[in-house]
């Protein structure tokens, strides 16, 4: 199973799939942050939007992901103030230029992202931006893989894991996880050849019965990995219990502000009471990002459910599993 939405995305694009003998599947797992989003997060985005005075910033993968009843796209088209950055910086610079809103960022993403936002509000700190907010739905890899292994629905030989998450997390963080289940675990890289060495190197360990955890991508990934976005990231968040699609609450798997930043935390400045309970329409995007199920069991795909009218993230992210089958497998 591959982790890493860019890895499910290069697999497909590739052609690598062809390539491999039929004893080898490759299994797409929770590794689009767009796509674990839970829709209780999605509506809190959606009345955030709403709020007086507020400018909503959010990457665009967010934008057409259904919540409850609507999306974002759809509320800035009633007219709803919602802007599309690259970057957590470009909504900081919204700020600075709107005084008289208040700017808030849709914090989605894994280790890779929650540095940056971070960094923004350290920033934001220093220049006196006293109208930058985040409302912080990012989410930690390692907990997840716990979590997959926890479900006991995942049959799974091997992990491919995130060659960007780990660029920041690096090869110790997932010790724990390894010296628990010694299940084979491989780092890898996104080029064809990168992710070929990853498989076969996962294939070797799992045919010898020596399983370990291997750094095939030392060019980025260190031991440590990168320790100064880990302090900048712990130093505005804390882990919390969070819920993922398809794979429920999972324990200290997601970052929010500290309190001495409270006055960023959007959760907290709006007062938002969101239902999170999750409405099902007939979607099983959260079976798919857990390696239960493919694009190809879900009746939706292809037929109701299309990258124009999208029945879930699986199908809008540009990493999303279904989109990445959409364009490129099936």
């Amino acid at each position: 199973m591959e982790v890493c939405g860019t890895h499910t995305v290069s697999i497909l694009k590739n052609g690598i799939k062809g390539l491999l003998s039929q004893s080898v599947s490759l299994i797409s797992g929770p590794g689009c942050p767009v796509c674990v989003t839970a829709t209780y997060q999605i509506d809190s985005f959606i009345a955030l939007a709403k709020e007086k005075k507020v400018i909503l910033t959010v990457f665009g993968d967010l934008a057409r992901v259904p919540g409850t009843s609507s999306s974002l796209a759809k509320e800035l088209a009633r007219g709803y103030d919602i802007r599309y950055v690259y970057s957590p910086a470009d909504a900081m610079e919204i700020a600075k230029k709107n005084p008289g809103k208040k700017v808030v960022f849709a914090g989605v993403g894994f280790e890779t992202t929650a540095p940056l936002v971070a960094a923004t509000i350290l920033l934001a700190e220093k220049m006196n931006i006293d109208n930058y907010y985040v409302f912080s739905a990012h989410k930690l890899m390692p907990p997840a893989l716990f979590a997959l292994m926890g479900m006991g629905k995942v049959k799974t030989e091997g992990f491919l894991l995130p060659g960007h998450v780990s660029a920041i997390i690096g090869e110790q963080a997932y010790i724990p996880f390894f010296n628990k289940y010694k299940i084979a675990c491989v780092i890898s890289g996104f080029e064809p050849v990168d992710i070929l060495c990853g498989v076969s190197a996962l294939v070797k360990q799992i045919e010898s019965g020596s399983t370990m955890l291997e750094n095939r991508y030392r060019r980025v990934v260190s031991f440590s990995g990168n320790k100064r976005a880990q302090e900048v990231m712990y130093r505005v968040f804390e882990k919390t219990d969070t819920v993922w699609r398809g794979l429920g609450m999972i324990p200290d798997s997601g970052l929010h502000i500290k309190n001495e930043f409270a006055h960023r935390d959007a959760a907290k400045v709006f007062s938002l009471k969101i239902e999170k309970a999750e409405k099902s329409n007939g979607c099983i995007c959260g079976e798919i990002i857990t390696g239960i199920k493919v694009p190809l069991d879900c009746p939706l795909y292809k037929t109701v459910c299309t990258p124009i009218n999208p029945f879930g993230p699986c199908m809008v992210a540009g990493e999303g599993t279904c989109a990445a089958y959409f364009r490129y497998y099936s």
